[in-house]
């Protein structure tokens, strides 16, 4: 059975618009792991999954370093 909830389109593109501004707004200071973006903006980590991955598909923000121990890479805002 599928759980998912349909979201109309335009009401998907202005999150994804208003969270971008607010993860790069949270890495500028500090590169920071997925779980840590997801706590400091308390939203699922598998929601900020998918933000971050379009963020890097679409060069806004790019990966540092090696992966940590669980292996989440930190991430920080292309200059």
């Amino acid at each position: 059975m599928n759980n998912r909830i349909e979201r109309d389109t335009a009401e998907a593109m202005r999150d994804e618009m208003m969270m971008k501004d607010k993860i790069l707004a949270l890495l500028k200071d500090d590169p920071g792991t997925i779980p840590e973006i997801a706590q400091a903006l308390e939203c699922s980590t598998s929601s900020v999954v998918y933000w971050i991955m379009a963020m890097w598909r679409y060069g806004s923000v790019e990966a540092v370093g090696k992966p940590d121990d669980k292996g989440y890479y930190r991430y920080r805002p292309v200059s």
